[in-house]
């Protein structure tokens, strides 16, 4: 399904069902059932964080927290199935806790729900962490999954953003903080009294928001090599790559800087000593990607759209001088590694998505308009002409580029 069917499926289905239960659970809890127990340590908790791949990345020190505070329970984290992958390359929750929904289609979509829904209460979920920000649909999983303890972001006094009033933990949304240290806020709101209205009365240390550094073995680096030497011999390991990732998420298209631009900005890091452009995106993108390599030129450009697995891929950051990319799943994936990042924002802010590199240069204009997409709008804008984006000049990244590998 496309994200705006999704939308539209999270607002006509989820708003009245959000509504219904929200008045079942007062039934319930009058006729006092369904008590949250809040004085019992989770003993199953289940991560949900949907449909970004690098928010699953931005979740990581909030995993790591709560395998701190609760290291006997079980972990679980629910994905949709094209972000499987982010799973596998953290190794933060066993494979066989993974649990996936497939949403290519409504069928599957349905179908997977339930079978879902099934899993958790035969495996007697307790605690749902519900990472998603005012998605009704995930809220709802939340409760239907059996789980007593339900923590999510809750809009109290804000207009819109109608998700029901079903949960036993609500943390107040701060959209002056980053992402991460909100995920943490979700986790540690399970370690607070039930009469502390709202939730995260606590500061949160800039040591717990931090991310494992991925250093490849010999055999992955042979691997990598292999890739790109069988699409370009011409490249050796003692040249630089600087790589290019032009493409961003379904979800906001606008986040994208200028192809044009990329094709002028890698032409001129071509013609610096050594240093050979990697392209890359997936199997759908290659046509892009092929516009910017042969801008650069046969000798100098290496297409490796389509070509990598994701653990493929970062261990090519992992190789790489410097990677280039639009504010998408990529950028927060190369924070595994220790390669200078330089990242575009316009529609969307980096002060809550700004990768969690030590080594990352945000490239943004600040526009009076910008951030344009948010939680509150659901990600959507109306903007047809990405200007934000658009005023950061070729001559300007490439300098900073030069002054960062």
């Amino acid at each position: 399904m496309t994200p705006d069917t999704m939308r539209r499926i999270d607002y006509w289905v989820g708003i009245p069902l959000c509504f219904l239960v929200t008045i079942w659970y007062r039934v319930l809890r009058f006729l006092g059932l369904k008590n949250p127990q809040y004085d019992n340590n989770p003993k199953r908790i289940l991560f949900i964080e949907l449909a970004e791949m690098g928010s699953t990345i931005i979740a990581y020190p909030a995993m790591r927290k709560a395998q701190e505070l609760y290291p006997d329970a079980t972990f679980y984290f629910l994905l949709f199935k094209q972000n499987k992958a982010t799973m596998q390359v953290l190794d933060v929750v066993d494979a066989e806790h993974t649990l996936i929904i497939d949403a290519s289609d409504i069928i599957s979509f349905i179908r997977d729900t339930l079978r879902i829904l099934i899993i958790c209460r035969k495996r007697k979920i307790d605690t749902v962490i519900n990472l998603e920000m005012f998605v009704r649909y995930s809220t709802l999983l939340s409760y239907f999954s059996g789980a007593r303890k339900r923590v999510g972001f809750f809009r109290y006094f804000n207009e819109g953003m109608y998700i029901g009033n079903f949960l036993t933990h609500k943390v107040p949304y701060n959209n002056h903080i980053h992402t991460a240290h909100s995920y943490i806020a979700l986790v540690r709101a399970l370690t607070e009294s039930s009469s502390d209205i709202p939730l995260s009365k606590f500061s949160i240390a800039e040591d717990d928001i931090s991310l494992p550094v991925r250093h490849p073995d010999t055999k992955a680096k042979d691997r990598v090599w292999e890739i790109l030497m069988g699409i370009n011999p011409r490249v050796s390991k003692t040249d630089r790559l600087i790589v290019i990732n032009p493409n961003a998420s379904k979800l906001v298209k606008m986040r994208k800087w200028p192809l044009e631009n990329y094709a002028a900005l890698a032409k001129k890091l071509s013609a610096e000593n050594g240093v050979f452009i990697v392209i890359t995106g997936v199997e759908e993108e290659r046509e892009e990607a092929e516009y910017i390599a042969k801008a650069v030129g046969v000798e100098r450009a290496i297409n490796v759209a389509g070509k990598t697995s994701l653990t493929e891929l970062i261990d090519l950051f992992s190789l790489s001088h410097a990677l280039i990319t639009n504010d998408s799943g990529p950028a927060h994936f190369a924070s595994l590694t220790d390669t200078p990042l330089f990242v575009f924002f316009g529609p969307e802010t980096p002060a809550l998505y700004r990768p969690l590199s030590q080594n990352c240069t945000v490239l943004y204009s600040r526009f009076a308009c910008s951030p344009c997409v948010s939680v509150q709008n659901q990600r959507r804008t109306p903007c047809t002409l990405n200007a934000c984006l658009q005023s950061i000049e070729v001559e300007g990244v490439f300098r900073k580029v030069l002054e960062g590998i």
